[in-house]
Order: C-alpha cells, then structure tokens, then sequence
C-alpha cells in the first residue's frame, strides 16, 4: 500500500512520462556529459517532491566523485563497494533502499535521509561511467514499477549516449 505522502502510482506514471518527455528533449543532440548530468538532475529533482537530493556519483580513478546534483551538500567521493552508492557501482545493479537505517554499511552523507535508490549508468562497452543517486527524507519513498523502472531506462539512454 502506498505511503499516504507518495503520489499514486497513476500519479507518479503520469509524472513519470511528463519528465522523460522533457529530458529526452534537453539532452537530445548533447555531446557534454556534464551538461546532460546536470540538466537531468535538475529536471528529477525538480519533478518530484519526495526527491530531496538528486545527483550524479562519477566512475573515476577507482572510485565514485560527486557530478552534478541538486539538494543540500553530498559526499565527496565514494569508494567503490562502500555504502549503497558504491555497491551499485559494483555489482553493476540498482540499489533500491526503504530503509536506509536498515542497510549494512550505508554511509550517511545526510542526517535527514531515510530511503535511497541508485541506479548504475554503464557503457556499450559495460564500463560503469557513474551512478545515479536519489536520496528522500521519507521511508519507504521509491517503488520498483514506477521510479526504479524508469530510473533504470533513463541511465540506460544515458549510458549509451554518453558512453
């Protein structure tokens, strides 16, 4: 049953189609990954109320650097295999988080973060090119047939545009 905060899932559909619409639109044509980074951030943060912090975790030197985002202040840098954002770069495979008190190893970059999805952004050639991190203050915030769906499609376009 959903979280009485949490749009419906005709809602969150709807919403949904409407952001890709707009990104698909933004980062048509667009050579700078950066830039795509960044107008996509803002676009999901911008989009739904229960995003409160959107953003990019890029694949260098061995370890996760912060990219583009909106919200308050992040990590840094991420190791590899460390927290939620690191075990998607890993194992390659979305992080979809509830609870992020319940998760072994989070690493609580914000105080106010209580569920967490991270979706791995991979090249045609299956290199890892960054994560995509969204943080929300409430539990249980993110749904596998909405955001977790279009999320994963998103970063697919993503890494074969920009992979």
């Amino acid at each position: 049953m959903p979280h009485a905060d949490y749009p419906s899932a005709i809602d969150r559909e709807t919403a949904w189609l409407d952001v890709r619409r707009r990104i698909d639109a933004l980062i048509e044509g667009e050579t700078d990954w950066v830039a795509a980074m960044a107008s996509v951030a803002c676009e999901l943060h911008q989009a739904f109320e229960y995003f409160h912090w959107t953003g990019f975790y890029r694949a260098i030197g061995g370890e996760l650097v912060v990219g583009p985002y909106q919200g308050g202040p992040g990590c840094l840098r991420i190791q590899l295999g460390r927290g939620v954002c690191g075990t998607a770069a890993v194992t390659l495979r979305t992080q979809l988080v509830p609870d992020v008190n319940a998760y072994p190893g989070h690493i609580a970059c914000s105080s106010t973060t209580r569920s967490e999805i991270v979706v791995p952004i991979v090249g045609p050639d299956g290199k890892l090119l960054a994560v995509l991190d969204v943080d929300s203050n409430g539990p249980d915030a993110f749904d596998a047939a909405g955001d977790q769906k279009h999320l994963e499609s998103l970063c697919r376009k993503l890494g074969d545009q920009f992979g």
